[in-house]
């Protein structure tokens, strides 16, 4: 990751597309390679709090208690930041989402790095994030020197973006840190989350996270003409078949009813069902609570069409 290079890393959340976030030719490459837009800020990682500390200007007193109760693990906070921080990793704004990747071998990886790296999802913009290697290769195989294969990832969607307002939290992604548990340690929270054409934290796009199929979500009556359709349909299920389609189109999260479950086979599941004979993709809506709020984010924007 030395002069601008990029190389793919896994992480608890997604297979993240990791280069300097010191180094603004490495933060070039990042959005060459993704073909991302400069106006969608990026990811700041690295393997310790102390090291969060040298890269923003103040630590409220509820990030830290967020910090010392999910850090590692699938938790971003928006902080200000120092001038060190480039503003293109930024997309200018004054803050910087940061972040400890609960993965073995990031962890070493960064403990090893002279700096901390910026990693949004290992794929070209918009498409399904990855969750294992061969997900980064299929895609990106001829644009990167290197992936890191740590295995499949184990949340499955991206991290949790919590900000604030004075010392008031924000959350402003849904991730794989759920709601529920962050108000157990620092109390009632602003959920804050929109689409935006022109986000101020990562990963807040109105159409995102998108196969190339197309996807329907939560519409019963687009259901229904589908049952009455000749149109070859693939359905993301929770924890049980829908009655009418085939069974065999059909992808089950989680047989067993786990939110947690279901988030770590989502993408996967996606990817599955985009690659497949089905015509067009439709999914279910998932409890709203836990990480099924995060799933239902996820497929909201995947089925977002302009």
């Amino acid at each position: 990751m030395m002069n601008g290079l990029v190389v793919g890393i896994p992480t608890e959340t997604v297979y993240g597309l990791a280069g300097n976030a010191l180094n603004e030719d490495a933060a070039i490459q990042i959005f060459s390679v993704k073909n991302r837009p400069h106006f969608d800020p990026l990811i700041v990682h690295t393997h310790s709090i102390t090291e969060i500390e040298k890269y923003v200007t103040a630590v409220p007193d509820k990030a830290r208690l967020l910090m010392q109760h999910f850090m590692p693990g699938a938790l971003t906070l928006l902080l200000k930041k120092k001038g060190m921080i480039p503003d293109i990793i930024t997309s200018g704004l004054d803050t910087v989402a940061i972040r400890i990747p609960n993965h073995p071998l990031t962890l070493q990886l960064l403990r090893a790095l002279p700096f901390p790296v910026a990693a949004p999802s290992a794929n070209p913009f918009g498409y399904i994030s990855p969750t294992t290697a061969a997900h980064v290769f299929e895609q990106l195989h001829d644009k990167i020197p290197y992936i890191l294969d740590g295995g499949a990832t184990t949340v499955g969607v991206e991290s949790t973006i919590v900000g604030f307002e004075g010392e008031e939290a924000v959350v402003y992604r849904l991730g794989g840190l759920a709601i529920e548990e962050i108000e157990a340690v620092i109390g009632k929270t602003t959920i804050n989350v929109n689409a935006a054409s022109n986000p101020k934290t990562p990963g807040m796009l109105k159409s995102h996270y998108a196969p190339v199929k197309r996807l329907i979500f939560d519409n019963k009556t687009e259901l229904d003409r589908l049952k009455a359709s000749k149109e070859k349909v693939g359905i993301i299920c929770f924890n049980k078949y829908i009655d009418g389609p085939d069974k065999n189109a059909q992808v089950l999260l989680s047989s067993r009813g786990d939110l947690e479950e279901a988030a770590k086979h989502l993408f996967a599941a996606m990817r599955t069902l985009d690659a497949g004979d089905a015509d067009v993709i439709y999914a279910i809506r998932f409890p709203e609570e836990g990480l099924g709020r995060a799933i239902n984010d996820r497929l909201m924007r995947a089925s977002f069409r302009e």
